[in-house]
């Protein structure tokens, strides 16, 4: 497959994601005239660019969809039920004839499901109701775009039409085109396999911008160059007729030498950011090294350079993880479509409220949620939301709510799914607890205990069995996934009034700013977004036997933790012990150090296998001297403080 068919591709795929989306809208707005327009430019550029690349079926399939749609524009028909419905079947499977690739050259076998949908689209058209057309305030305003393209040397041979590209500006309206060949070479020198040509376009239509430039979505690697004149008093008389404004052809070609290219972004394969990733990670800790050798030297104009050196890759660091984050909102999208057909197969009436979707968080996080939320939602809906009559037995609204949340917290982010459903059943799992073994008759357990349970492999209160699985079965899957990146699931349910599943996670999975301590001469990196502030622990606090661990800091009172107790290390004898306090849940805690070091970037390595298990770590680094230390979870640290003393008491 050639570069171009996979260029078309991965557009071709966001296309469909965004046509989800604005399909829900629209379901929600049917007389809504600029979802309606939204969702035929992404069929008509899916249809053009589709024949241009092989989708020979797919371009032939599009072209009844798009006539639907053109009905509706038309004020020939309703957006209705089943429109939507019959839509979003379509757009499914035009996924599924997208990942199947180009046509063969001989074509594609008649297509059974293909050819039902095309007949139900058929009969839908023809009993579409007329309705009122969009466009309220007659026909629409005329302007003149001057365009300029000149395709990449190697478009040809990559696949490109630019024949069709031509012909689709032609159907915007009245387009004057002029054939640029200023360039082409003699013959003797001319290689057929290389374009030549530039094409300069005066085009008078009723169309916005961005529709011209949807045409040139998939030849983003040439040179494109789109100028509007402003509104015209009455359009060019006929398609190709001279326009007064068309430059002569010198000028024409001397603006098209002249075109820059217009493109704000670059694909770039992921892989080749988790590359630079990982030399800037190398690159970090050489700096490091860099700034070791540099104090033990002690020459100025070495630690002048060791000092230049660190701007420059604190700079590289910040802009490279700056290209791998992403917004929340390109998983949150996802599961409206998920929401509305889960709860169309279960006879539930279910909104999602999504919040908090422009919150970033690095690429490989985002990669790494759909699975987890699916189950998460999945649950949530099936065994969480009660049925229609038992909603109305409780007095609760017939619709349910389903909130997806995201916010940072430091240097994590939270995202929540809450529901406001029956709640878990402490007690059901308990029994299914105790029924699988997992908790002894007489064991007692907190409510918080039991619902962690539902996390245990094949899990589930569920009393039969469907195609939606009961609450736990696939959770498992859930902490597999969140804890193999570095973070944690938190569940709060409360009978009668829902349940809230929190994921926290770190916001990239690469570099962090550090704080190095030291704990009994033993390094260790705490997130500096989590810190704080350091103080000093006072000599009769060190003192004191009574097991109190609370420490007024300007008025307030600051429970602390021991690191080197907490880690069973032998206390060193030092005088001057530190206090580093940081924040969890919005409340203030203090770990007990021997040492503040300073700040460290922290190149994050990942643990071994001998050491994943241990609560309180989530990673490793190197130090500038070669040697190892561990980067410590704050939030599962205070936890297992908390857990302690609740033994011990």
């Amino acid at each position: 497959m050639n570069p171009a068919t996979q260029s078309f591709i991965q557009e071709a795929s966001e296309i469909l994601e965004g046509l989800d989306v604005t399909l829900l809208e629209l379901e929600a707005s049917p007389t809504d005239s600029a979802r309606i327009d939204a969702v035929f430019r992404a069929l008509h550029t899916l249809k053009g660019s589709g024949a241009m690349f092989g989708f020979t079926a797919l371009s032939k399939f599009l072209h009844h969809f798009e006539n639907a749609f053109d009905r509706i524009r038309s004020g020939e028909g309703t957006v209705s039920a089943d429109l939507i419905q019959l839509s979003l079947a379509s757009r499914d499977h035009m996924e599924r004839m997208i990942a199947r690739g180009p046509d063969p050259e001989a074509g594609r076998p008649p297509d059974a499901e293909t050819d039902a949908l095309v007949e139900k689209i058929r009969r839908l058209v023809e009993t579409m109701q007329p309705g009122s057309a969009p466009a309220s305030d007659g026909t629409p305003t005329m302007r003149r775009f001057v365009i300029d393209f000149r395709p990449s040397p190697d478009a040809m041979r990559n696949g490109l039409r630019p024949d069709l590209l031509l012909a689709e500006l032609a159907d915007l309206g009245t387009a004057d085109i002029t054939c640029l060949g200023h360039h082409v070479p003699a013959l003797e020198d001319l290689d057929p396999t290389v374009c030549h040509l530039a094409w300069h376009v005066v085009l008078v239509t009723g169309a916005g911008r961005g529709e011209i430039e949807e045409v040139f979505l998939f030849a983003s690697d040439g040179d494109l160059e789109i100028t509007e004149l402003g509104p015209v008093g009455e359009p060019a008389s006929a398609p190709g007729s001279a326009s007064e404004e068309t430059p002569a052809a010198p000028e024409a070609a001397q603006a098209a030498e002249q075109v820059p290219s217009k493109s704000t972004s670059v694909r770039v394969q992921s892989h080749r950011l988790d590359e630079l990733m990982d030399q800037l990670g190398e690159l970090v800790i050489a700096q490091a090294r860099l700034n070791r050798i540099s104090s033990d030297v002690q020459d100025s104009a070495l630690a002048g350079v060791a000092e230049e050196i660190e701007r420059l890759v604190t700079g590289l660091r910040d802009a490279t993880l700056s290209i791998r984050m992403l917004p929340v909102e390109l998983v949150f999208g996802k599961f409206r479509r998920v929401v509305r057909d889960l709860s169309g197969e279960l006879g539930k009436q279910v909104k999602l409220d999504t919040r908090g979707g422009e919150t970033e968080v690095d690429k490989n996080v985002i990669d790494s949620l759909t699975e987890p939320l699916v189950h998460i939602i999945r649950n949530a809906i099936d065994h969480g939301i009660e049925s229609p009559q038992e909603r109305a037995a409780r007095g609760k609204p017939e619709h349910a709510l389903v909130k997806m949340q995201a916010r940072q917290s430091g240097g994590e982010v939270l995202i929540s799914v809450t529901d406001d459903g029956a709640g878990l059943d402490a007690e059901a799992i308990r029994a299914r607890a105790i029924e699988r073994g997992l908790l002894a008759a007489d064991q007692e357990a907190s409510d918080e205990q039991l619902y962690n349970l539902i996390f245990e492999p094949g899990f589930s209160t569920a009393k039969s069995l469907s195609s939606v699985s009961g609450r736990g079965v696939g959770m498992d899957a859930v902490r597999r996934v969140i804890e193999d990146l570095r973070g944690v699931v938190e569940v709060k349910s409360r009978p009668g009034l829902g349940t809230q599943v929190t994921l926290r996670l770190p916001l990239t999975l690469a570099i962090i700013d550090g704080l190095l301590v030291k704990v009994a001469g033993v390094p260790f990196v705490l997130p500096l977004s989590s810190v704080e502030e350091c103080v000093d622990l006072p000599a009769d606090e060190k003192a004191r036997e009574s097991g109190r661990a609370l420490l007024r800091i300007r008025d307030e009172l600051v429970p602390y933790v021991n690191l080197d107790t907490l880690f069973g290390f032998d206390r060193l004898d030092e005088d001057d012990r530190r206090i580093v306090v940081s924040s969890v849940d919005g409340k203030r805690m203090g770990l007990v150090v021997d040492e503040v070091v300073g700040q460290h970037q922290t190149v994050i390595k990942p643990l071994s296998i001998y050491h994943r298990g241990i609560e309180g770590l989530s990673g490793s680094t190197i130090l500038g001297d070669g040697s190892v230390a561990m980067i410590l979870d704050v939030t599962a640290l205070v936890k297992r403080a908390q857990a302690a003393r609740r033994v011990a008491a």
